[in-house]
């Protein structure tokens, strides 16, 4: 068995399919595929279950492709540990960030960051929390940004702040003069919220009674906050928007703003990485650049 063939397995376990994995691990697929039936045959068990369309990871295989990524992770740390004195701080951290925090969230984290931490530029990874997990919990990203809850295990999360959720409506809308909105009121409105996939849609049907069973009616739901912000403005219905996507640099004159009733809408959010990973200097360094960020929005965590 060797530290190739784990990569190997842990690669078609990800994919699914032979040639992906091939792929990603710059090999041909006949050479993956006979790296891993002789791993096979050295073991006596199928890690994997053969079709036309996908491969299946077998109940056994699976334990296994566990045991792989925690062999393959505490490998990683070797380097750091023969550097000694490595700064922790340099080279580039892999950041995974949900779409509705990143637009928002980077162009005030990366200035603190480069000034904090100017050895260790950001490879950002913009996608659905359900895509992160995979990734994160695979190597494929260091540390994620995301919103709660998020349990997975193997990985560990630190809160870093609450941001509230507000109501936008179309200028000229009954609701524009009014001073604040209880979440049951929209349940009579044409709800605008974000595709399937996006964990800002779920929270916004679970704040709002009357919403939370009923999907969209086509045309009702948009696949980034930019896109329900125009969406609102050129009078289609009335959305909810977190904080960060109100602040004056993305306003828009046509969309008038409405605080929520109390208790206000919220959401946490929290940076999350694997228990294995080695550079917990860079974790704190994100975090702490995230908690440096100057916003009255946002209710900060404690440092």
């Amino acid at each position: 068995m060797t530290l190739t063939e784990l990569r190997y397995v842990v690669a078609l376990a990800q994919e699914r399919h032979f040639g992906r994995a091939a792929q990603k691990c710059f090999v041909t697929q006949p050479t993956l595929s006979l790296a891993l039936a002789k791993l096979e045959d050295e073991l006596g068990v199928r890690l994997f279950e053969r079709n036309k369309n996908e491969v299946l990871v077998t109940p056994m295989g699976a334990e296994i492709v566990d045991q792989a990524r925690r062999v393959l992770d505490e490998v990683g740390k070797i380097p750091l540990l023969a550097k000694g004195s490595q700064d922790q701080l340099s080279g580039a951290l892999r950041l995974g960030v949900i779409p509705t925090i990143g637009p928002y969230l980077l162009p005030e984290l990366v200035p603190i960051l480069r000034k904090s931490a100017p050895n260790m530029p950001l490879m950002i990874e913009e996608n659905f929390t359900a895509n992160l997990v995979p990734m994160l919990r695979d190597g494929d990203i260091d540390v994620a940004i995301i919103a709660l809850p998020f349990s997975v295990t193997g990985v560990k999360t630190r809160t870093l702040y609450e941001e509230p959720f507000s109501v936008v409506v179309p200028e000229g809308h009954l609701w524009a003069k009014k001073k604040h909105v209880r979440p049951d009121e929209l349940s009579g409105e044409n709800l605008l919220v974000l595709n399937a996939g996006h964990c800002f849609r779920e929270q916004v049907l679970e704040a709002c009674p009357g919403q939370s069973n009923t999907a969209s009616p086509e045309g009702l739901s948009g696949s980034s906050l930019e896109t329900i912000r125009n969406m609102v403005a050129s009078g289609l219905g009335v959305s909810v928007l977190p904080a960060m996507a109100l602040q004056p640099r993305y306003g828009n004159k046509l969309v008038k703003e409405i605080p929520f009733t109390d208790p206000v809408p919220s959401r946490k959010v929290a940076i999350a990485w694997r228990a294995s990973f080695s550079r917990l200097k860079a974790v704190d360094a994100v975090a702490d650049a995230i908690l440096a960020v100057k916003l009255p929005c946002l209710r900060m965590a404690a440092a």
